[in-house]
């Protein structure tokens, strides 16, 4: 084999190398330039929060208690850390997981349900589906949204499609700050057991939210316990969900990753269309 003979061969075994490369750059640019648009797209929008701050006087279950959080103190002074001696200051928190706006997943309720360090990525960004029982709370303040009131709103909006997160909104999230005596009141507008059910089986939605601290109008808790036992998570008391539409937007859900965690305050958005 002469010189040039060695080089063409060299050259052409080489040639299918460089022509995966190529194509695997190639789509590797058209991922980074989709998700590039995707921000942009994003970044453009309009977010909405839907998460309460909280303090140690927020709302809670009384079976739970109120928080306490304290400055931390040095483990070796016991004096709380300060900017002015320390250049820094920290809080200790003391608190049930299920506090403030929260998630509980599955393992809250069910004895081999996953706890929240498992709930996967996927499914916490989801298409948004904002079900409003306001309608009714003038002649009935507790009303439980039914299957009946779900088609009338898949009537005018649309069906509610698979994979999505079914929030409830109930307005009660108005007195979380300036009436919390009010927000904690039994019995509240919540679920309808028949219609968690439904979303879940019919409708195959990935979870469910709504603004009262308990998924039912009643103590029974049949909807909560459905959706924990069934492998859903939930989050409850959220906020501002009369300032997102209907349909068409998409939620953001986040904790912090507790190992075997059975519930903590999450962070709630909408990137609203």
């Amino acid at each position: 084999m002469n010189t040039l003979e060695f080089c063409c061969a060299r050259l052409f075994g080489l040639l299918p190398v460089v022509l995966v490369l190529s194509s695997v750059s190639g789509a590797s640019a058209r991922a980074q330039s989709d998700l590039q648009r995707a921000y942009r797209a994003i970044a453009s929008k309009t977010f909405i929060d839907l998460t309460h701050s909280f303090d140690a006087n927020t709302p809670v279950w009384s079976g739970f208690g109120q928080a306490r959080m304290t400055p931390a103190l040095s483990p070796e002074t016991h004096e709380p850390y300060m900017i002015a001696k320390d250049g820094f200051r920290a809080t200790f928190y003391e608190m049930v997981g299920q506090y403030g706006t929260h998630v509980d997943p599955p393992a809250h309720f069910a004895e081999n349900g996953i706890t929240m360090d498992r709930i996967a990525l996927k499914q916490m960004i989801l298409p948004l589906i904002v079900l409003d029982d306001t309608p009714y709370l003038a002649n009935d303040p507790n009303h439980a949204f039914s299957v009946a009131d779900l088609r009338k709103w898949e009537a005018r909006y649309g069906r509610v499609p698979r994979g999505s997160f079914a929030a409830l909104r109930t307005d009660m999230y108005k007195d979380w700050d300036s009436n919390p005596e009010r927000f904690k009141r039994n019995p509240f507008p919540a679920w309808a057991f028949e219609t968690i059910r439904f979303l879940y089986e019919q409708r195959g939605v990935t979870a469910t939210g709504h603004e009262s601290l308990d998924t039912d109008t009643t103590d029974k808790m049949d909807s909560e316990t459905y959706t924990l036992q069934h492998g859903h998570y939930q989050i409850e008391a959220m906020a501002n969900l009369d300032k997102v539409p209907s349909k068409g937007a998409i939620v953001i859900l986040t904790w912090p990753k507790v190992r075997n965690g059975l519930g903590f305050p999450a962070r709630a958005f909408a990137i609203v269309p």
